[in-house]
């Protein structure tokens, strides 16, 4: 075998020549200006091959990949270049932000210098985490760069409105120098506060505006008919909204339904949309509206942990979550789903640690389980942790309690409620369930309290009057006569009451009479009263009963006698037909008696041709020939029974409704048929 020839080396392949940076930057600004943002990215990767660590390329490679809306690519890039000398947190921030990470963005922006990009990225974060007062003095802030930008403006009035200010937005619009009429959002936001100001029909009319004026913006940038209503979606729902508000419900229905089914609005705006529909039809259809929420609530990763679907956990509020998670968990209560719902509010807990909702929908659980001391003890709990937000929680805890006849845990629980201490509707229930727990002066406190507090309250719609009669009765009716007196009394000489005043008699009559006496004088006179002598009335034994008319007539005043002089005398209404001048025989006295009993009553006279004369036999040959007769008799018979069923079956027809009394069967049969299917 030949030896083999060793192969020759192959010669090396040319490299290809590298590509100066100025020319890859000039790609680079190109795919920017042209918005190729991911081809931006790749030709900042070329760079930083070329020269690793460039600041520029960085830069172009972070802030393309979020234009790319690539925020977990910008993200891991972040992470990457944090070795290098270069500040990128306001990146970082912002991609937080994207990530629904609200409050270690905020963290991240800490230490930045506060140009215009940080105050706005931080007004954003803000206002998402509902810190609407830090937002607004962002804002302040950003007004002294003097920017003169329609979305600022635009989300200075959407704080203003979110912080509950929309008594301000006027003044704001003048002060920014911008009217509705300069977007459709700037419209939308204004009509937000009309609605907060319940002035609906100008809300209504504004939205219409703006829905006219972003139709008309949209199509001069030639948007499609199906993305002008996706992007004005959120003026549909309200306008919806507005419609439930002003009452007109069957029509606000029927627009909510229209705006889930057509699926053309964005996904807030649906689910917006499906909760409004879910709380206007309430408990009616329960599995329905359950089903609606279900598509808009998910578990996360198969995990019990519940989440928003279609990304909305970074699209809505954290006030509009916990609606929609509350809603689905008053509806898992009223289907008597007791598992999930317990299931549910405990992640809710978790969700929302510091608002009230999670805490009332809890003890609601506990009371559908019929575990009332266990709601009311975490009512307690929860009052006691947050003072500030105490005021619905002990309402609810009383009402709970009061409810399973805990008199002592709801009267405690109302006695807590500081600023509605004093009020008729506070003190009448607290009076009303000390007495029932037989605490006497614990109620008698609670009215002094009152009194005081309403005797030195400098307030228009002042009730006094009315806590000071209620305690004077109340006082009376439980012996505490002395203490009702001076009730009494001091109305009369603040008020002039007549009803303190008559109350004042009758109680001073009991302990004081010289007093009963001196302000007796001060009662009206009552008419028809004056010929009546009472000392003579005091030394009869008293009133007699009398069969008949009163023996007795009271002298009548001149002006009583007048007027009963003037008042017309009705004629008598007749019969149709009657002439009361010829009026007839006079009618039968014995009409109404049933004839047996009238005295022109005659029985009738038995009939008596068919009864039986003669002998014996002769009645015997009659039934011989009756039964000679068998043949016809029979056949007479069976054609009588025939009619009879016929007749009964033509009954039955009519009855069910189907055929006709001709032929009976077939049309019973038809009616049973009928009556199955």
């Amino acid at each position: 075998m030949a030896p083999k020839a060793k192969p020759k080396p192959s010669a090396p392949l040319p490299t290809a020549a590298p590509v100066p940076l100025e020319d890859l930057f000039a790609t680079l600004h190109r795919h920017i200006e042209s918005f190729q943002y991911e081809s931006a990215a790749k030709v900042a990767d070329q760079i930083l091959a070329a020269s690793p660590g460039d600041e520029d390329a960085v830069r172009c490679k972070v802030v393309a990949l979020i234009k790319a809306d690539a925020i977990d690519r910008a993200m891991s890039a972040i992470k990457t270049f944090e070795k290098l000398p270069i500040d990128l947190k306001f990146y970082k921030a912002y991609c937080l932000y994207r990530q629904n990470k609200l409050q270690e963005a905020l963290s991240t922006l800490d230490g930045q210098e506060r140009n215009t990009m940080v105050l706005l990225l931080e007004s954003h974060i803000l206002y998402r985490l509902g810190r609407m007062d830090a937002c607004l003095e962002n804002y302040e802030k950003l007004q002294k760069f003097k920017i003169d930008s329609i979305d600022v403006k635009t989300n200075i009035i959407a704080a203003l409105v979110s912080a509950g200010r929309a008594s301000e937005v006027q003044g704001m619009m003048d002060a920014l120098k911008v009217k509705t009429s300069s977007s459709f959002d700037m419209a939308y936001n204004v009509s937000c506060s009309l609605i907060q100001n319940k002035r609906y029909a100008e809300a209504e009319q504004l939205l219409l505006s703006a829905r006219r004026i972003g139709q008309e913006a949209l199509m001069e940038d030639d948007f499609a008919d199906d993305e002008i209503e996706a992007e004005l979606a959120p003026i549909a729902v309200q306008l919806t909204y507005v419609q439930q508000l002003m009452g007109s419900t069957p029509e606000t229905i029927e627009a909510y339904a229209s705006i889930i089914n057509r699926n053309l609005a964005d996904a807030s705006s649906l689910a917006v949309a499906t909760n409004n529909l879910v709380a206007l039809k309430g408990t009616k259809d329960v599995s329905d509206s359950l089903r609606k929420l279900d598509r808009l609530i998910e578990k996360a990763n198969g995990s019990p942990q519940l989440q928003l679907a279609n990304g909305l956990d970074f699209k809505l509020f954290p006030r509009q979550k916990e609606a929609l998670y509350s809603n689905r968990l008053l509806l898992l209560l009223q289907a008597n789903r007791l598992d999930q719902s317990q299931e549910l509010v405990t992640q809710l807990q978790d969700m929302f640690p510091e608002s009230i909702t999670p805490v009332l929908l809890q003890a609601a659980v506990l009371v559908k389980e019929k575990k009332v001391s266990k709601a009311e003890e975490i009512l307690g709990q929860f009052a006691d942790r947050f003072p500030d937000k105490s005021k619905p929680v002990l309402l609810a805890r009383a009402q709970i309690a009061a409810a399973a006849g805990h008199s002592q845990i709801a009267a405690d629980s109302l006695a807590k409620i500081a600023d509605i201490q004093h009020m008729p509707a506070t003190i009448a229930t607290i009076v009303s369930l000390r007495e029932r727990l037989g605490d006497i002066s614990g109620a008698v406190a609670v009215l002094d309290s009152a009194i005081h507090w309403w005797k030195n309250a400098m307030t228009e719609d002042n009730k006094f009057g009315i806590i000071t009669q209620e305690a004077a009765t109340f006082k009376l009716n439980h012996g505490l006569e002395n203490e009702a007196s001076q009730l009494y009394e001091e109305l009369v000489k603040s008020h002039g009451s007549v009803e303190a005043l008559v109350g004042l008699v009758i109680t001073a009559a009991r302990s004081d009479l010289e007093k009963a006496e001196f302000y007796e004088k001060e009662l009206r006179a009552l008419s028809g009263l004056k010929g009546i002598n009472v000392e003579s009335l005091e030394k009869t034994s008293g009133a007699k009963h009398v069969e008949g008319a009163h023996v007795g007539k009271t002298e009548v005043s001149e002006e009583v006698k007048k007027a009963r002089a003037k008042k017309r005398k009705r004629k008598p209404r007749y019969p149709k037909g009657f002439d009361p001048a010829n009026p007839g025989p006079p009618p039968d006295p014995e009409r109404w008696l049933p004839k047996r009993e009238r005295s022109s009553y005659r029985p009738r006279r038995k009939d008596k041709r068919g009864q039986v004369r003669g002998s014996q036999g002769a009645v015997a040959k009659e039934k011989h020939e009756a039964s000679s007769a068998t043949n016809t008799t029979v056949s007479t018979s069976s054609s009588a029974n025939t009619s009879k069923a016929s007749q009964s079956a033509a009954g039955v027809s009519k009855k069910s409704g189907a055929g006709s009394s001709e032929q009976p069967k077939t049309s019973s049969s038809k009616s049973r048929k009928k009556s199955r299917s």
